[in-house]
């Protein structure tokens, strides 16, 4: 599974009140939310922003509370992954849930600049950088969890699995 876009760079301790404020998350129109995405250091990201597109990030992403929001607006926008030196745990299990690709990868914010085409190998925990021709090794999400991704997120994969079984029985 490999994911292509441009690259959106982010730094490092980027919490989920900066991902999407909490003044908002009272909006019951999924679209209207996830337009304020980014909002508090990028005012434009939710208008340009395009499907497959990457948020390349420092360490610590996705700190804060423990919203699902956060990861709930960057799917709606259509952004492929998420690449960090690292993530808030909470943020990282949120975003799996809901079949958000997220991948921790040394070095990424010294090998990536905003705007460069990057590819992520998630399977092959793979990110080549097409802009500069860097190559980095991240790390391989388990099989469980990249089942999860894969179907689109932990609800998916469930009633994915409860069919087979039932198959199974029949």
């Amino acid at each position: 599974m490999k994911v292509r876009g441009r690259a959106w760079k982010f730094g490092d301790n980027i919490d989920t009140d900066v991902v999407i404020p909490g003044r908002y998350l009272t909006l019951r129109d999924p679209d209207e939310m996830a337009s304020h995405t980014m909002e508090v250091l990028r005012p434009e990201f939710a208008k340009i922003v395009k499907p497959g597109d990457l948020i390349v990030a420092g360490r610590n992403f996705g700190c804060g509370s423990s919203r699902e929001e956060a990861a709930f607006v960057l799917k709606r926008l259509g952004v492929g992954a998420v690449v960090a030196e690292s993530f808030a745990r909470i943020f990282f299990r949120n975003a799996v849930n809901l079949g958000l690709p997220v991948v921790e990868c040394k070095g990424v914010s010294e090998a990536v600049n905003e705007g460069d085409e990057v590819e992520v190998d998630l399977e092959g925990g793979v990110l080549r950088n097409i802009t500069r021709g860097v190559e980095l090794k991240c790390t391989v999400l388990p099989d469980f969890l990249m089942d999860v991704i894969k179907s689109g997120g932990a609800i998916e994969a469930l009633k994915k699995k409860l069919k087979l079984q039932a198959e199974r029985k029949h």
